[in-house]
């Protein structure tokens, strides 16, 4: 079985990225370290505050058209639903 993640990051002005991958580290050190150029490396999008899981990639894509599509009021319910102090959840990954 494989896993699929909807993510959202951010970084210390709170601007917002939604994201979907199989390999959610991987995926958060990309960001961290520059290989992602665009809007996150732009806005120094470095922060995972949120995340979940689903094993079907149709899932997970529908997930995170649906989330791209809310306002940000509505991402930050559900960020804070999950993550109230918005703590990086990847702060101690490798």
């Amino acid at each position: 079985m494989h896993a699929y993640y909807v993510y959202i990051m951010t970084n210390a002005s709170r601007t917002l990225y939604t994201g979907v991958t199989n390999d959610l580290q991987r995926r958060v050190h990309e960001h961290r370290s520059g290989q992602c150029s665009g809007f996150t490396a732009k806005y120094q999008i470095t922060q995972l505050v949120f995340y979940e899981t689903t094993n079907d990639i149709r899932t997970a894509i529908g997930r995170e058209k649906e989330t791209k599509g809310w306002r940000r009021a509505k991402k930050i319910t559900l960020i804070e639903a999950q993550n109230p102090a918005w703590r990086d959840f990847a702060a101690d990954w490798p």
